[in-house]
Parts: C-alpha cells; sequence; structure tokens
C-alpha cells in the first residue's frame, strides 16, 4: 500500500514490529484530524515502547501528503483507495449520517503483536482519548 511519500508498505516489512493500524473515513474531517493530531502528539510515547503507527483512509496519497504537512504527521498514512485493507480488515460498510446511508470506512484500530497478529481490535472508535486507550492496550 503507498503512504504519503510514495514509499510501498508492506505488512512483511512489518513482522518482528508492534504496530496500531488505525483505519478513518476521511483527512481534515474533524474527527479524523483529532485521532491525528493524538496520534501525533503521542508518537515519541508509541516510538519509545516499539510501537509502529499507520493510518489507513481511501484518500490518495497526494491527500495524505497535505494532510500530514497541515498536521506535522510523522507516521505513514496509507492510501487504500481502492478499499482493499478497509475491506480485509471488514472495516468498509454502510454507515449513517442525518439520516442518510451510505458506504464507508467505520473508524476502527487493530493492534498486532510482534508475530503480525492482531491481538485487539477497537470498533466503532471516538477519537479523542483513543492513542492513549491504544498506548494502554499495549502496555498492559
Amino acid at each position: 500500500m503507498q503512504s504519503q511519500t510514495g514509499e510501498i508498505v508492506r505488512s512483511s516489512e512489518m513482522a518482528g514490529d508492534k504496530y496500531i493500524i488505525y483505519f478513518y473515513p476521511r483527512d481534515f474531517t474533524p474527527g479524523c484530524t483529532t485521532e491525528a493530531d493524538e496520534f501525533t502528539k503521542a508518537h515519541g510515547v508509541f516510538e519509545k515502547a516499539g510501537i509502529r503507527i499507520l493510518g489507513v483512509s481511501p484518500d490518495t496519497a497526494e491527500s495524505h501528503q497535505k494532510f500530514c504537512n497541515k498536521m506535522n504527521i510523522p507516521y505513514p498514512l496509507l492510501a487504500d483507495t481502492d478499499k482493499t485493507l478497509a475491506n480485509a480488515f471488514g472495516v468498509w460498510g454502510p454507515k449513517k449520517f442525518m439520516g442518510r446511508e451510505y458506504m464507508g470506512v467505520n473508524r476502527s484500530t487493530f493492534l498486532v503483536d510482534e508475530s503480525g497478529t492482531v491481538f485487539k481490535v477497537f470498533a466503532k472508535v471516538r477519537p479523542k482519548g483513543h492513542a492513549r486507550q491504544v498506548l494502554e492496550s499495549f502496555t498492559k
């Protein structure tokens, strides 16, 4: 999957690392901005704990680059424009907003251990306080 810098990130390259992969609907929206900002502020703590962060949305790499520049995001955002990852993780599906139903990314976070096993899933994530919640799950 392509990151905002054009780098291709593969799960095989993550082997032996602890990481989180969080799915969010869109760059520059209020909830997504809050979530990205919290992970950015906590990035150093995650790094010291040996935990990598990956954000994923259906936006393009170019949109991610603008979002990273504006928000000073230090970790990769992956462009899942064809929804391959979202479908694989089961986060692409029906949503409802103001009485309107549509398909989109259901905000979710997956925690992965060094063996590549997902050991915790946060579904229906509330952005505020989520980075702290994720970090606490890794340190328990």
